[in-house]
């Protein structure tokens, strides 16, 4: 399901690149989403699965990630 329902909290707008080959540094052609709100769940050189689904894309969290993930849930839904 694609957009707001019960249980999914909005964490920010996220920046979407297609970053290629060659160009910045980049060794192999590669989606790029930039939003710092991420980092907070999948940590700098963690490593998490990706997805395809209608609407965009699904990404499967490690137990660590997960746990990190429902900490920022709770506090958005308290507020």
């Amino acid at each position: 399901m694609s957009g707001e329902a019960e249980g999914k909290i909005k964490i920010g707008e996220a920046d979407v690149y297609i970053h290629v080959k060659g160009k910045s540094n980049a060794r192999i052609t590669h989606v790029d989403i930039e939003l710092d709100e991420l980092n907070k769940i999948i940590e700098p050189g963690e490593a998490s699965y990706v997805q395809g689904k209608e609407g965009g894309v699904f990404i499967g969290l490690k137990k660590e990630m997960i746990v990190r993930a429902e900490k920022i849930a709770k506090k958005e839904e308290e507020n």
